[in-house]
């Protein structure tokens, strides 16, 4: 699947958002949904993760160490929402992602290339706040602050990439900031959200030799994630 995707399937939910606004639509649907103190729901949805970087030495005009390769992954989880009152909600979003990353060093000829499987336990805690309701359609921005769980992160692997083995740190802690709109459908509310996550601690565990070409220019490596939910209550 390509980044392409992420694309379509906005596109395809605002052209629903505009006929639900424009397309002559009277009758109201989930009228009484959002008065609710409590409210649940899931989410599937898809992200593509990349690696932001901090170099011990580093030229502007020369070009960076490091590639990565991006890939789309996939999200799935649950949603608890307290509503605060009424364009305010609380929300709490556990769920697992999982993604793919390609990390290569350029500092050398041979193949450096790593593939990087990771299994997240992701667990936002959020602020929405809404726009007021028109009709079956209501926009809203969101962020607030989140915790992972690298499931796969090889943290306490003895092995380095001198072995073949990419390690990074099992925590993370991170913000996040992002868009969305409430469509409310006859008989549930669907939520597409776009959201950006980004970690603010150093995920590299750096290998044993301090002049690896993987990890030794490296002053900080933290990821950058951009997510595309569906959300269903």
């Amino acid at each position: 699947m390509k980044k392409s995707t992420f694309v379509i399937l906005a596109l395809l939910s605002i052209q629903f958002s505009n006929a639900q606004i424009f397309g002559g639509e009277s009758i109201t649907n989930q009228e009484n949904i959002d008065n609710q103190k409590w409210s649940w729901g899931y989410y599937l949805g898809f992200n593509t993760y990349d690696f932001d970087f901090d170099y011990i030495d580093y030229e502007p005009d020369t070009k960076p160490d490091i590639r990565v390769e991006t890939r789309v992954g996939f999200n799935v989880g649950l949603v608890g929402n307290l509503k605060l009152d009424n364009n305010l909600d609380l929300r709490f979003e556990p769920g697992v992602n999982f993604s793919t990353r390609g990390f290569q060093s350029l500092k050398s000829d041979i193949n450096t290339y790593r593939e990087i499987n990771s299994t997240y336990v992701h667990l936002p805690l959020l602020i929405k706040f809404s726009a007021n309701r028109l009709n079956n359609f209501k926009p809203f921005v969101v962020g607030g602050v989140s915790t992972s769980i690298n499931l796969s992160s090889n943290q306490n692997n003895p092995d380095d990439n001198s072995a073949g083995q990419f390690r990074m740190k099992a925590n993370t802690y991170n913000y996040e900031v992002g868009f969305g709109i409430d469509l409310y459908l006859y008989y549930f509310k669907f939520t597409p959200t776009l959201r950006g996550v980004f970690t603010i601690n150093d995920e590299l565990v750096r290998d044993a030799d301090p002049n690896s070409i993987y990890t030794g220019n490296i002053d900080k490596m933290s990821s950058r994630g951009v997510f595309l939910n569906f959300t269903f209550q």
